[in-house]
């Protein structure tokens, strides 16, 4: 650790009180987000043999979200709570060079993701064809769009440098006002890496939206109203759409900021705005695991199956024979559901480590396996069959 040299900008820009509360955040945050992160990688992990090839985007998103987190946020936190940059020139560049990379990674990433989903959902005849080879082909892609833009700046196409708050860096945005190169690449950079992402999440979802809102129009004449059947693909498009939402929720402000030091007057930009928007843009590394470990079933499940072991083997069961605690298991299994919205079995718990019997309870607790089922529509009648039943292609796409 030590200082950069003379003219490289040390000190903090924004006042002591300020950067504490930067710094106590930056904390927060980077605690949640490995413990976020490494949870869903770690589930992602136990259930690698049954990953589908559009999950991995989901694992790529987590990757890109802890490096941000490892990179950034050890040498950000000692910095705010200093009120001035504590590392060398050098550090200043890898810290930005990651950001830049992480950053776009995960932005390039939900926008293939966002692609993938429109193509199963709205073609489902291509759709079907995605496999794992095209989702390591994708996910490299990601990789290497990034890394061009990353790259750009050590390159000479651009510029590294200070944050206007003083205790970050990230690209220089007083260059592109005395470099013609610097300029062309904050155009580039905001037109393929802002704007195109942006317009094709957006377009990508609202054509899924609008087909998902269809097919359940079509579902609900044939089937009664507490019956429904719901569409398989709603829950995955729910929880990429809000992702999205939250990642360019967090970004958007960061980019605003950003194009108004780069096309206008940097002096006019006040540095707390920046160092606003800069706490938004590293609040993105916690939306992924919240709402896959929270709203994904599958990954829930193994979580949860996680959890009531580890608590087994620290000597309790996860529910307890309590009446009240019995009458609160119960109701969790009677709503637990399929990730496309359908009841499962009701005669278990899966959030019990044992079976409810009609003799009662049994006094040690065991592990088993809940009879999973499906309701499938044809014409005008559906019927319940068994998960077990059906072939492994149909299994896929329930589950």
């Amino acid at each position: 650790m030590g200082n950069a040299s003379e003219n490289f900008l040390l000190v903090s820009n924004i006042s002591k009180d300020n950067d504490f509360i930067m710094g106590t955040l930056y904390t927060v945050l980077g605690v949640l987000s490995v413990l976020g992160n490494g949870t869903l990688l770690l589930v992602a992990y136990r259930k690698k043999a049954s990953l589908k090839p559009a999950e991995f985007f989901v694992v790529n998103l987590a990757i890109s979200d802890l490096g941000m987190t490892l990179t950034l946020f050890p040498l950000a936190i000692p910095s705010a709570y200093s009120h001035m940059w504590l590392f060398y020139k050098s550090t200043c560049i890898v810290y930005a060079f990651c950001g830049v990379l992480f950053g776009l990674c995960s932005l390039s990433n939900l926008t293939a993701l966002s692609c993938v989903c429109w193509l199963k959902v709205c073609c489902p005849n291509y759709g079907n064809k995605f496999s794992y080879y095209h989702a390591y082909m994708l996910v490299a892609g990601v990789w290497c769009y990034s890394s061009v833009f990353a790259i750009g700046p050590l390159s000479g196409w651009g510029e590294y440098g200070a944050e206007p708050y003083g205790t970050a860096c990230c690209i220089n945005w007083h260059a592109p006002s005395t470099s013609s190169a610097a300029m062309s690449y904050i155009v580039c950079l905001f037109f393929f890496c802002y704007i195109i992402p942006c317009t094709v999440i957006f377009l990508s979802y609202t054509f899924i939206l609008v087909t998902v809102r269809g097919s359940r129009q079509a579902v609900q004449q044939h089937v009664a109203p507490q019956n429904k059947i719901a569409n398989a693909h709603a829950l995955i498009v729910k929880m990429s759409v809000a992702v999205c939402i939250g990642f360019l929720a967090a970004w958007s402000p960061y980019a605003i900021v950003s194009m108004w030091a780069a096309f206008g007057n940097p002096a006019t930009v006040p540095p707390m705005a920046f160092a606003i928007a800069a706490i938004f843009a590293k609040s993105s590394t916690l939306y992924n695991p919240i709402v896959y470990l929270v709203f994904k079933p599958n990954f829930r499940k193994f979580l949860c199956r996680d959890v009531a072991r580890c608590r087994r083997t620290l000597g309790g069961c996860l529910c307890q024979r309590g009446s009240a605690e019995k009458t609160t298991c119960q109701q969790e299994c009677n709503s637990t559901r399929f990730s496309n919205g359908l009841p499962e079995s009701h005669g278990k718990c899966r959030h019990c480590p044992y079976p409810q019997t009609v003799s009662g309870n049994r006094d040690e607790c065991t592990d088993y396996s809940p009879q999973q089922t499906v309701r499938i529509l044809k014409g005008s009648l559906h019927q319940e069959v068994a998960v077990s039943r059906l072939s492994n292609e149909l299994q896929s796409d329930f589950l």
